[in-house]
């Protein structure tokens, strides 16, 4: 999803934002910033693909392909970036994972 700060909370460690009681993966925090640069710029250039693809169902089909390879570079799906072996909660709603208690005593 590519969002995170002040307006998205992030999970105590640091792997979820949440937006709208749903967990987002975050990107994977070992990437350099020229990666993750690149990689941003390839994401939101995939995006816009896929608003003017509207009617080629071809090019949108590709550019959709675009938008997950960026995604999955970035950490973001495919496989997790951390090392501890904790399940993925990706697009889960927090009150049903792990984080629930943590996400109920948010404001």
């Amino acid at each position: 999803m590519t969002v995170s700060g002040p307006l998205y909370p992030q999970t105590p460690d640091g792997r979820y934002c949440v937006v709208r009681g749903r967990l987002w993966r975050k990107s994977n925090p070992s990437l350099s910033a020229e990666t993750q640069g690149t990689l941003v710029s390839e994401l939101m250039a995939a995006r816009r693909a896929v608003r003017d693809g509207k009617g080629d169902p071809a090019a949108i089909a590709a550019a959709r392909r675009r938008v997950d390879d960026a995604k999955v570079a970035l950490g973001e799906r495919g496989p997790v970036w951390w090392q501890d072996g904790a399940p993925d909660y990706n697009r889960r709603m927090a009150l049903n994972t792990p984080y629930a208690d943590w996400f109920s005593r948010l404001p």
